[in-house]
């Protein structure tokens, strides 16, 4: 199946030409229209399988068409800082030639990395890619506000719960506005 029959916008379909995606996996397959008619997934698929694609198009596809709030609208958390800069790299390449932001929240590295992060988020982004500890800190001193959040990703969900971040992740969801799309993925 080629990435044209999701029918994504102009803006969009750019960016999947100039990166070279032409036919979609599995997993895309599969989960794509799902999350194009707003409802909530579970998708479970080996690495390297296009799980990230396969949220991340339908989401920018969404966000493109709607008019900008300046608000977070998507909140996706990974376990680690790699995986939020891998989703955050993929992220930037889709959306090259739309309108749609987004900003990677996570721990470790510079003190100014956090004054930053928090800049970002008062900003607004329309997409952040956190890690769990790192979004919960944020969370709490408010240093953004959740209201208009449409969207929480769990990318490697079943890696996250193993490594103890059960109550951050329940924490998160508890702060975010009941009516919302979610979506969870997991390494087989």
């Amino acid at each position: 199946m080629n990435f044209q029959t999701f029918k994504f916008g102009k803006e969009l379909q750019e960016g999947l030409d100039a990166m070279g995606f032409v036919k979609a996996t599995p997993v895309q397959e599969k989960a794509i229209p799902v999350i194009q008619k707003g409802k909530d997934l579970i998708a479970c698929a080996q690495t390297g399988t296009g799980k990230t694609a396969a949220f991340v198009l339908p989401i920018l596809d969404k966000l493109n068409r709607v008019k900008q709030t300046n608000k977070v609208r998507v909140v996706i958390i990974a376990p680690t800082r790699e995986l939020a800069q891998q989703i955050d790299r993929q992220i930037e390449g889709f959306s090259y030639f739309t309108n749609t932001s987004s900003y990677p929240i996570y721990g470790g590295g510079t003190g100014s990395e956090f004054e930053n992060q928090k800049q970002a988020l008062e900003k607004g982004s329309d997409i952040i890619i956190c890690t769990p500890g790192r979004l919960m800190a944020h969370l709490r001193f408010n240093y953004f506000d959740t209201s208009e959040v449409e969207c929480l990703i769990l990318d490697e969900a079943d890696r996250m719960l193993n490594m103890g971040f059960y109550d951050d992740i329940i924490s998160i969801e508890k702060r975010l506005p009941k009516k919302r799309q979610n979506l969870l993925f997991s390494a087989t």
